[in-house]
C-alpha cells in the first residue's frame, strides 16, 4: 500500500500557487490540503521543503520506436527518460513497424507497453489510403485519436489525395491529429536548392526547403475540411507564424473544434541554431526564423495554442551524422522537456503556471483523459516534484535515451526534477528510476 504526505510544497495547480500538503493513498491523491501543519500519522513523509509540486506531464507526441525500430529507442529506456524528465503519461504515434493501422496492431501496443512502459500510455492509430474501416471501429474510449499525415515523415504514412482526405474528415469521429506540410512545396524547394547546392547543401537550407508556405499551404487544407465536416481537428508540432492565422482564442477550451499543439524545440531554438547544431535539430516541420518561434511563444501565452509536446523521436547518433538529404529528421527531447520550459520562465517568457497549464491540464481535457492533469482529490497520483533553483548541465552520462545524445548537451539548466510519481509509485527519484513499477493504459471520457 501506497501511503504519501508529500508537506511543505508550492503545488501549482489550476493557475493557482499554494503551499501544502498532498496525500497519497494507493494510486490516487486522496486529500490536498492548506493546513500548515497535518496531520501525517501513517504516512511515509517526504518533506518538500519549499520545493514545487506540479501535476504529472502529459506528453500527447511521441515516438519510441516500439516495435520495429528498436535500435534508435524502445517503451522501457524510452520512458526512463521521460520519467527522470517529469513525464507520467505520453501518446505514440503509429509509424513504427509494423504500422499501428489496425486494431490489432493497436491491442499489441498496448500489450507491449503493459510488459515494458513505466509511465501511462495510449496510442493513435494511424490513417493510410484504404484503412477506414479499421479506423471507424476504433474504440473511444482506449483510442486516442487519428493521426493523419498530411506531410512525409517516418514510416512514409502520407494521405495527400483530396477524395481520401475528404473521406476520413467526414466519418471519423475520433479527433484527428494531423503532421501539415505540402509535399508539392517541398518538392519545388528541393530541386531549387539543388540547382544551387548540388547534392551536399548545408544544413541551414532545412528552414527553407520546409517553410511557413509549405506549412500554411497544407495546415489550410485541414482546417478548411475539418470546418466542412465540423470535425475535432487537433494541429501537431505547429512551428510559423503565419499558421496561427488559423486558430481562434475568443472561445473556451472544451469548445473549441480546432486545437494546435506547439512543440518545446520550436518554443527554444531558431534557424540560426542549424549552423551550430546541424543534424540535431533536423525536424519536420522544420524550425524556423526567430520571429516565428517569438509568435509561437506569444500564440502559447495568448491561448491561440493550446498545448505543448515534444515530438520525441530519436534517431541514433550515426544516423545524424548523414549528409543532409540523407539524414533523418527528429529530435530527442522527452527528458529535457520540462526543465527546457522551466527555464524560459525564469527568462520571463512564460510563467509557472502557464506551463503547468499547456503541458498538464490542456492535454486532458483536450483528448478527454480520465482523472489526470491535475492535482485533485480522486485523481490518479501522477505527480512531479521539482527544485527551481538546482543548477545541473546536461551530459553524456546523464543522458537516458537509448541514442544517448540530446540537442540541449553542454546545457545548464536551472531547474531540476527530484521526484515523478505515476500512480502513486515513486518511479523517478533523483537520479534513480524504479522499472518495478510500469504504467496503465490511460482511460478516455468520451
Amino acid at each position: 500500500m501506497n501511503k504519501f504526505a508529500i508537506k511543505y510544497v508550492h503545488i501549482v495547480n489550476e493557475s493557482m500557487i499554494f503551499k501544502g500538503t498532498v496525500f497519497i493513498l494507493n494510486d490516487v491523491i486522496e486529500r490536498v490540503t492548506k493546513e500548515e501543519h497535518p496531520d501525517t500519522y501513517d504516512y511515509t513523509v517526504i518533506d518538500g521543503n519549499g520545493k514545487y509540486l506540479i501535476p504529472g506531464i502529459i506528453d500527447t507526441h511521441v515516438h519510441f520506436r516500439d516495435p520495429g525500430l528498436i535500435h534508435k529507442g524502445d517503451m522501457l529506456t524510452e520512458s526512463r527518460a521521460a520519467v527522470a524528465g517529469g513525464i507520467t503519461s505520453i501518446v505514440d504515434m503509429p509509424n513504427t513497424v509494423p504500422q499501428t493501422t489496425n486494431i490489432q496492431h493497436f491491442n499489441d501496443k498496448c500489450s507491449l507497453a503493459e510488459e515494458k512502459c513505466l509511465v501511462n500510455y495510449s496510442f493513435y492509430l494511424g490513417a493510410t489510403y484504404d484503412n477506414i474501416e479499421e479506423l471507424l471501429k476504433a474504440d473511444a474510449s482506449k483510442v486516442f485519436g487519428i493521426k493523419l499525415f498530411m506531410g512525409s515523415s517516418t514510416g512514409n504514412m502520407l494521405i495527400d489525395n483530396r477524395d481520401t482526405l475528404e473521406n476520413i474528415f467526414k466519418n471519423v469521429q475520433l479527433p484527428i491529429v494531423a503532421h501539415c506540410e505540402d509535399e508539392n512545396c517541398i518538392a519545388n524547394n528541393i530541386v531549387k536548392i539543388k540547382q544551387q547546392y548540388g547534392d551536399q547543401p548545408p544544413f541551414t537550407v532545412h528552414s527553407l526547403i520546409r517553410n511557413d508556405e509549405v506549412c500554411f499551404h497544407s495546415s489550410e487544407k485541414a482546417v478548411n475540411l475539418a470546418a466542412k465536416y465540423n470535425t475535432r481537428l487537433h494541429l501537431a508540432h505547429l512551428s510559423s507564424r503565419k499558421e496561427l492565422s488559423l486558430l481562434r482564442n475568443d472561445i473556451p477550451l472544451t469548445e473549441k473544434k480546432i486545437t494546435g499543439e506547439v512543440c518545446v524545440h520550436h518554443l527554444w531554438f531558431s534557424d540560426s541554431d542549424y549552423a551550430e547544431k546541424g543534424a540535431q535539430i533536423k525536424c519536420n516541420p522544420a524550425i524556423k526564423s526567430p520571429s516565428d518561434r517569438d509568435a509561437l511563444r506569444d500564440a502559447l501565452k495568448n491561448n491561440l495554442l493550446d498545448s505543448v509536446a515534444t515530438d520525441h523521436a530519436p534517431h541514433t547518433r550515426e544516423e545524424k551524422q548523414y549528409l543532409y538529404f540523407q539524414s533523418p529528421s527528429g529530435i530527442p527531447l522527452i527528458q529535457h522537456a520540462l526543465t527546457a520550459m522551466l527555464e524560459m520562465v525564469r527568462q520571463d517568457i512564460f510563467t509557472i503556471e502557464q506551463t503547468v497549464e499547456k503541458m498538464c491540464h490542456n492535454p486532458a481535457l483536450l483528448f478527454q483523459i480520465e482523472k489526470r492533469g491535475f492535482i485533485r482529490e480522486g485523481y490518479y497520483a501522477d505527480l512531479v516534484l521539482l527544485d527551481l533553483n538546482d543548477e545541473w548541465k546536461v551530459e553524456p552520462d546523464n543522458i537516458l535515451y537509448k541514442c544517448k545524445w540530446s540537442p540541449f548537451q553542454g546545457v545548464t539548466f536551472k531547474s531540476k526534477v527530484l521526484m515523478t510519481f505515476v500512480n502513486g509509485n515513486i518511479v523517478w527519484d533523483n537520479g534513480t528510476v524504479n522499472e518495478l513499477k510500469k504504467g496503465k493504459q490511460l482511460k478516455l471520457k468520451r
